[in-house]
């Protein structure tokens, strides 16, 4: 959990911490001595930032670790994602308002593409839209298998999440998307013999799925990722003495967001100045902002080396918006990098931007970007070091001992 040496050093002094979370930042060259995606973009504001602040680099999980998305975003809200395993499945189901109650077993779902033969010819079914999707989870909702309950919602495109209820159930049931085309979607198997009912309640839900979607012609098949169950996680609040609210657009960081106790702030819109505009709108419900932009790992994902820094230079032209709010620490980072050049996640150090006019010392670096940062003031250090970092620029933290 986070660390309780924090507890009796914790202050209220009405300062304001924004988490601006740009998800898969960190990149790689194309080229050999070329720019990364971050180093590439027009990022005039966050450049300015840097000068005035200080940089670093974090380490998601341990060095060498490649982190899902979950176990990176509870890194940088303190909790050892070591410590504290949680599925995607259950950040997927809460954040579209499907409840995880303990002893549940939540999976997120994707639709794919299968040829004749069953093999995965796209593992997300070409993107098809919100529009298309939705219809198709609304069928999947008809699947019912004896002894059991499957609630089924739509999250986003061909994203899907699934949660399962039932007596003597586990969670201990690895993902069935092999990772790559040209093979066949993975059977639903039990890691531990006590996961065998529940592997098998879903094996008979996918079955049926599959033939529901025989006809379709890109989502025809199911793959089930993160399957997990509320990890029951220390809350927000009590670790840090701050009203924090999340502010995203995806439901899976909504979710992680919800289970950690954050409040979701719900607006119009999909793009940064809209994200930016609800978190104006609410400044003074909330000490804490978690602002997430998902695109950046997206068009990593996509392989999109240009699309990602376009995406990293319309965070950079809607940023003034956000410091009209005039926080006392901002932090600019990513949960893992994403490089375009390897079209997945990445173990690599994050870059990471901290600016706090009153407190921070700045250090000699003047531009936001991996090689700035691995030079900079904060050194590298491990992400469950963010929020005491935060606390403390913000004056939120008093000296420890005599």
């Amino acid at each position: 959990m986070p660390a309780e040496y924090l507890r009796p050093l914790l202050i209220d002094n009405g300062t304001k911490i924004v988490l601006l979370l740009l998800d898969g930042l960190g990149g790689l060259p194309v080229q050999p001595g070329g720019p990364t995606e971050l180093e590439h973009a027009a990022t005039p504001n966050m450049d300015r930032l840097a000068a005035e602040g200080a940089l670093g680099q974090t380490v998601p999980i341990r060095p060498g670790v490649t982190p899902g998305s979950g176990p990176a975003h509870l890194a940088l809200f303190g909790y050892d994602p070591i410590e504290h395993v949680v599925g995607r499945g259950a950040l997927e189901a809460t954040g579209v308002g499907l409840e995880v109650r303990p002893g549940d077993v939540a999976a997120r779902g994707n639709f794919c593409t299968l040829d004749a033969h069953g093999r995965i010819t796209d593992r997300r079914a070409g993107r098809i839209s919100t529009a298309d999707a939705a219809p198709l989870v609304e069928r999947l909702q008809t699947i019912a298998v004896p002894g059991v309950e499957f609630s089924v919602r739509h999250v986003r495109e061909y994203r899907f999440a699934i949660v399962l209820r039932g007596d003597g159930l586990s969670d201990e049931i690895p993902d069935t998307d092999p990772q790559q085309t040209g093979l066949a979607p993975l059977a639903v198997a039990a890691s531990q013999p006590r996961a065998e009912k529940a592997a098998a309640c879903y094996q008979q839900w996918v079955d049926r799925a599959r033939e529901l979607l025989a006809d379709e012609p890109k989502a025809n098949g199911i793959t089930l990722r993160g399957f997990g169950t509320d990890p029951v996680l220390p809350k927000f609040h009590d670790a840090y003495g701050l009203r924090a609210a999340c502010v995203a657009v995806y439901p899976m960081y909504r979710g992680v967001s919800q289970l950690v106790g954050m409040d979701v702030i719900h607006f119009g819109g999909d793009t940064p100045k809209d994200e930016f505009a609800a978190a104006a709108a609410h400044l003074q419900d909330y000490d804490f902002f978690f602002i997430h932009i998902k695109k950046t790992d997206s068009k990593g994902e996509d392989g999109d080396f240009e699309g990602k820094a376009q995406v990293i230079e319309g965070v950079d032209q809607a940023l003034p918006q956000l410091l009209e709010l005039q926080p006392d620490v901002l932090l600019i980072t990513g949960d893992h990098s994403t490089p375009a050049r390897m079209k997945t996640h990445s173990w690599h150090p994050v870059p990471f931007l901290l600016w706090a006019p009153a407190r921070a010392l700045p250090d000699q670096q003047t531009r936001f970007g991996e090689r700035f940062c691995a030079l900079g003031g904060l050194g590298t250090f491990p992400a469950i070091e963010t929020m005491p970092l935060a606390l403390a620029h913000a004056g939120r933290l008093v000296k420890y001992g005599a």
